[in-house]
């Protein structure tokens, strides 16, 4: 009987599988989130819960366990080292996935899966506040309209001209 086993097969060998959910791993950590299908992504949100957890515990043999599955020492370094403190607080539930709609090409569901943002890493824009924007944005528009009366005033100079042309013309 196959009670509560796991299988993650998508049509490829098992050691094709443990390679690219490693290496989705390791983008995830170095970037923060992957954009990728849905089944991918939810065998990669198990993995990368169970590796910042062994990220937290912080030990050698954690570390090391790390670095079979991942088979990247720098993402190791930076998942033990930047990401796994942020998240000491936290009890599980280190990613969120985020449906996308179809890919065009196959109509595979997609989705991007991100960190949470307690360890995440920290490659947000900042954004300038409102009252800013709308300052910045003034000028631009002023600039807009100085070029537009002059082109507004040439275009109807030259409908006047085609008209005294035409009624010359008859």
């Amino acid at each position: 009987m196959r009670h509560r086993v796991h299988t993650f097969k998508i049509g490829k060998s098992g050691a094709h599988r443990r390679a690219m959910l490693a290496n989705m791993i390791s983008s995830l950590i170095e970037h923060g989130e992957i954009k990728t299908t849905v089944t991918k992504a939810k065998e990669a949100r198990r993995m990368a819960d169970k590796m910042i957890t062994l990220g937290k515990k912080g030990t050698l043999h954690h570390r090391r366990q790390a670095i079979a599955k991942l088979r990247d020492k720098v993402a190791v370094k930076r998942l033990f080292d930047e990401l796994a403190p942020g998240y000491t607080e936290r009890v599980g539930g280190y990613t969120r996935i985020i449906r996308l709609g179809r890919r065009r090409g196959d109509a595979a569901e997609m989705c991007l899966l991100q960190l949470v943002e307690e360890g995440a890493p920290t490659l947000k824009k900042t954004k300038a506040p409102v009252a800013e924007t709308a300052v910045a944005v003034e000028p631009e528009i002023e600039v807009a309209e100085e070029v537009a009366e002059p082109v507004a005033e040439a275009a109807v100079k030259t409908e006047e001209k085609s008209e005294e042309e035409s009624d010359s013309k008859e």
